[in-house]
């Protein structure tokens, strides 16, 4: 065996001539891999943790994303469900909503797709007990389970307990015996989001017992009322454009007999869509802010790959003489290349194992971002194998990114220049040149994402300082709504009059007043306002804003009265009817006329169930102005009107002013609804600076998420500068070492270091800028009370970047200051 040569150069041969290398030789790659990572352990840490930060974020979003848009309904075959909508020549967004009637005539005549089921969303009063809560409900006609697939509904669990069936329960209340229970991961046909699902599901026949009109009609039957939604199943062999067709055809027909159209009015185009997501489908809703996010993260994703890249060609400088004794004792650019991919992979794969677990953490933080005080996150993100896919590849795509470069670097070594440890080529320069460019590049990004943080950060706060026009402070909000079945039209008002003066006796409570419409969240009621003696004008504006309050609505707000008087104890059912308007209205609608003793008339139907009062209402104050539905709008030209004296008021918002804190008062208002009426819940409890807080959600969970990418691109921008930096004072060695050895000193070596960098910030971040100056215009329509070239944003982002570049480049230009002569002059 021994003429043949050693075993091991033998072997060495037979892996090298190979097409593939080995099991052995990987790992024997993988090994010395590992042992190279834990001898650099500085190096490995910083650019695992780059990677970690930038993988975990693509798995963060991946995972939102992935939930948000792709999810199904949990129900065999869900692709093959249908969601049928229609829209008109002036209707572009397709309507789900269609009346009974016609639901009933498309199911008895279509043929193209399967059977067709219906279901009404709506909240509820459900009490088991004397436990009430307000809940989501779906009435569904009878083939509701059979056409979703879903056969195993009967599943008896109920807080654990078999005998649930049986039970009854009172819905609005209505008696209703419980007969099956949904299985855990059911959601309902509307939604894949938990908080869509319905917590009970009734009989759509049942509706108008369960759910009657305020006015008494039965909304069932009419075929102008389009409350239900419809589901179908795809028939196989006919395709969605043949089945659209026909159904169009046959909602043209059904529409015309069975529903009014008035002259000149369109019918209606039936719209087949994809209905695997239900009807509430988060597609259009998230998909454009998604997309940009992870393009967004895909570029952080490469800047992090481009800092590793350069980590490591400053690594690989110093590594130049290792290369160059391993090709002086035979070993191939082919295996030397390999080892260095596989040492990339190796950095990739515990980047990317970090990275799946700040996703895990990550991908539960976003949700809570999306909570409020009353409501918990209205979405679970599940990692599956899908999210572990993504991760996995992204893990190997950025490992063969940031390595292919250093590894080619590493078979260009020179074994003449690398062991004489010296050795400056032009490869290197043009090294130098491409890391500096990248860098520049990275600054300019990061300089972009801390100007917008910024200015969405002092929009937000803008948003805070906003004056709403009352008080906020010691308000404590809680929700009462009323079932037409237990209070009809007059029964309901008298139930609030008798809960507000039951509120107003807690100790603690400096006043009380309930409110149709709280402020500030994100609702508003208006309805058609008409002043006596005008003429209706159907080309002219005619609604404006209106809420229906309680008497000491203005003094519990503290909302001034400029004129006139405020509501009082003489505005009864009984008493002429009365109402206050704005000082916006008073300007729009009675321009340079004193509108104290005007009357107007409204329409007879309001928000929510309400019938109000409708003509002859007389002006008796003029208030302040107040924001009503956010805080980033104008105050609203907007009237008011007692609640006592409409026909019924089923839903009010009783508005409660403390001399405690607000929450001390909730075990004795919940007290005081349990024993007005144990079956009533009462919801959505939280005070007003908590519904502020719920009104800015959206732009918190936005400066959230780009303060976060912001400060994720500075950690990699001052990686990035830092390995450039290093790299450029690894190769400059004997440079430096010949200025020192002519006279130098090492602080005019550390100034020249340091202006180098400062030459490369200032570049990047002048660039930034310029580029935010283009992309600023994007962002106008999200900003509040600020510019979007807000000068106090630009040079404060300015500043920062160079403080961070500097503070990077400290590091690389004090080892530069202290090269010692004679070392870098015995490397030539």
């Amino acid at each position: 065996m021994l003429k043949f040569g050693h075993v091991e150069t033998i072997r060495e041969s037979y892996d090298a001539e190979e097409r593939l290398p080995s099991i052995e030789g990987l790992l024997h790659d993988v090994r010395y891999a590992a042992r190279v990572l834990l001898n650099s352990r500085g190096f490995t840490v910083v650019a695992s943790m780059s990677l970690a930060l930038a993988i975990g974020a693509n798995t963060t979003i991946f995972s939102v994303a992935k939930q948000l848009l792709y999810e199904r309904l949990a129900v065999p075959h869900a692709a093959n469900l249908r969601l049928l909508t229609w829209t008109g020549s002036r209707d572009h967004a397709p309507s789900p909503g269609f009346s009974y009637p016609v639901y009933e005539q498309l199911r008895a005549h279509t043929q193209v797709l399967g059977d067709l089921l219906a279901f009404h969303a709506t909240a509820v009063n459900a009490a088991v007990g004397d436990d009430a809560q307000r809940v989501l409900a779906h009435e569904v006609s009878g083939n509701y389970y059979s056409v979703l697939g879903v056969d195993e509904f009967w599943e008896r669990e109920f807080g654990r307990s078999p005998t649930v069936l049986g039970r009854w329960m009172r819905l609005n209340d209505v008696p209703v015996m419980i007969v099956g229970v949904n299985p855990k991961t059911f959601t309902g046909a509307a939604s894949t989001l938990p908080s869509q699902t319905p917590a009970v599901t009734v009989a759509l026949a049942k509706a108008t017992i369960v759910t009657p009109s305020s006015d008494g009609r039965n909304w069932l039957a009419d075929p102008t009322t389009r409350a239900v939604s419809i589901l179908g199943r795809a028939r196989a062999g006919v395709n969605d454009s043949t089945a659209q067709a026909v159904l169009d055809t046959q909602f043209s027909t059904i529409v015309r007999v069975a529903v009014p159209v008035r002259a000149g009015e369109d019918i209606p185009r039936l719209v087949l869509r994809d209905g695997s997501r239900g009807l509430f489908g988060q597609r259009h809703i998230f998909a454009t802010p998604m997309s940009v996010l992870m393009i967004f993260l895909g570029l952080v994703l490469l800047l992090a790959c481009a800092n590793i890249a350069n980590l490591m060609l400053a690594r690989g400088a110093r590594r130049q003489r290792e290369m160059s004794v391993r090709l002086a004792l035979g070993a191939s650019r082919a295996r030397i290349f390999r080892q260095m991919l596989v040492e990339s992979l190796l950095l990739a794969a515990i980047g990317g194992a970090s990275g799946l677990a700040i996703g895990y953490v990550g991908r539960t933080a976003i949700p809570r971002l999306t909570e409020n005080a009353w409501e918990l996150a209205t979405f679970p993100v599940h990692f599956d194998w899908q999210v572990f896919a993504f991760t996995a590849a992204v893990t190997i795509f950025t490992g063969v990114l940031f390595g292919l470069a250093p590894a080619l670097a590493a078979t260009r070594a020179e074994v003449t220049d690398g062991l004489k440890e010296g050795g400056r080529t032009a490869t290197g320069q043009r090294k130098g040149v491409v890391g500096k460019a990248v860098v520049g590049f990275q600054i300019a990004l990061s300089t972009l994402l801390v100007i917008g943080a910024g200015l969405f950060i002092r929009s937000l706060a803008g948003l805070n300082a906003v004056d709403p026009g009352f008080r906020t402070d010691h308000l404590l909000l809680a929700q009462i709504v009323l079932p037409q079945n237990r209070y009809p039209a007059g029964a309901n008002v008298a139930f609030h009059q008798r809960m507000e003066q039951a509120i107003a006796a807690i100790p603690g409570v400096a006043s009380v007043s309930p409110a149709e419409v709280p402020y500030l969240s994100g609702e508003l009621l208006d309805t058609n306002f008409l002043p006596e003696g005008e003429a209706n004008d159907p080309n002219r504006h005619q609604t404006e804003a209106y809420n229906a309050v309680g008497m000491h609505f203005f003094e519990t707000l503290g909302i001034p009265i400029v004129a006139g008087r405020a509501f009082g104890v003489e505005d009864t059912a009984t008493s002429p009817k009365v109402g206050i308007i704005n000082q916006s209205l008073a300007k729009a609608r009675f321009p340079n006329q004193n509108p104290i003793g005007r009357r107007f008339s409204v329409s007879v139907y309001g928000g929510y169930g309400d019938v109000l009062t409708s003509r002859s209402i007389e002006i008796i104050g003029v208030c302040g102005d107040t924001l009503y539905a956010d805080l980033s709008g104008q105050p609203p030209p907007q009237f008011f009107i007692p609640y006592v004296q409409q026909t019924q008021i089923r839903r009010l918002t009783y508005q409660i002013r403390t001399g405690v804190r607000p929450e001390a008062i909730v075990p004795a208002l919940r007290r005081v609804m349990h024993t007005t009426d144990p079956e009533l819940p009462l919801v959505n409890i939280r005070t007003q600076r908590e519904q502020i807080d719920s009104d800015l959600q959206d732009e918190r969970l936005f400066v959230t998420l780009t303060s976060v990418f912001g400060m994720l691109a500075l950690v990699l921008a001052s990686v990035g500068i830092y390995g450039v930096m290093a790299y450029s004072v690894a190769r400059r060695t004997n440079e430096i070492g010949i200025r020192l050895a002519l006279g130098a000193i090492p602080r005019q070596v550390l100034a020249m270091v340091l202006r180098e960098a400062s030459w490369l910030s200032a570049v990047g971040v002048a660039s930034g800028v310029g580029a935010s100056f283009l992309f600023s215009r994007l962002a106008k329509s999200m900003l509040f009370g600020i510019a979007p070239y807000d000068p106090a944003t630009l040079w404060g982002a300015a500043l920062l970047l160079l403080t961070v570049a500097l503070a990077a480049s400290w590091i690389p230009a004090r080892r530069a200051a202290k090269v010692q002569p004679i070392e870098a002059l015995r490397r030539d």
